[in-house]
């Protein structure tokens, strides 16, 4: 397995535009001993805007709630680099996500959320493997679909 960043280029994917790890009144990751913590994140393209919006179960399918669930992993990643100088110093030990759902019927919220834990494994490996919770809600900011968070311990420096 190479770097994670290759990994990333290798899917085709891209990381969002970055930042400097501040968003208003809160940091979008913070190390506090080994661990980054990493508030929740939207499905942001490369360029800043969020690529879906809408309530799983009506507005959008499983399917494309797994895609933002995999960008919402991948701009988590993005704030990480704000804090370490290379993913490859990292491993993955938490994700939370909250899925947007459209009903009190709507159960597939772990299908939705495979698509940011299957991504992590794909690039890290073993490194990638987590504990996850994967919470229905009623509404997220801006309408978007899914958001994440993560906890990452570093493990080189």
């Amino acid at each position: 397995m190479g770097s994670v960043k290759g990994e990333i280029r290798a899917l085709g994917l891209e990381f969002p535009a970055r930042n400097d790890g501040k968003s208003g009144v809160i940091e979008s990751a913070r190390k506090v001993g080994d661990l980054i913590f990493v508030s929740s994140h939207g499905p942001q393209r490369p360029g800043g805007s969020m690529a879906y919006t809408g309530k799983l179960g009506k507005d959008i399918d499983i399917e494309q709630g797994y895609k933002a669930a995999e960008l919402c992993a991948l701009s988590c990643l993005g704030s990480v680099r704000t804090v370490v100088d290379s993913l490859d110093q990292v491993e993955i030990v938490t994700v939370r996500g909250f899925v947007n759902s459209a009903s009190s019927d709507f159960f597939d919220q772990p299908k939705v959320m495979n698509g940011a834990s299957e991504l992590l494994l794909e690039l890290f490996g073993e490194r990638g493997r987590h504990v996850r919770t994967a919470i229905g809600t009623s509404v997220l900011p801006g309408n978007i679909p899914v958001e994440v968070q993560m906890a990452v311990r570093v493990f080189a420096e």
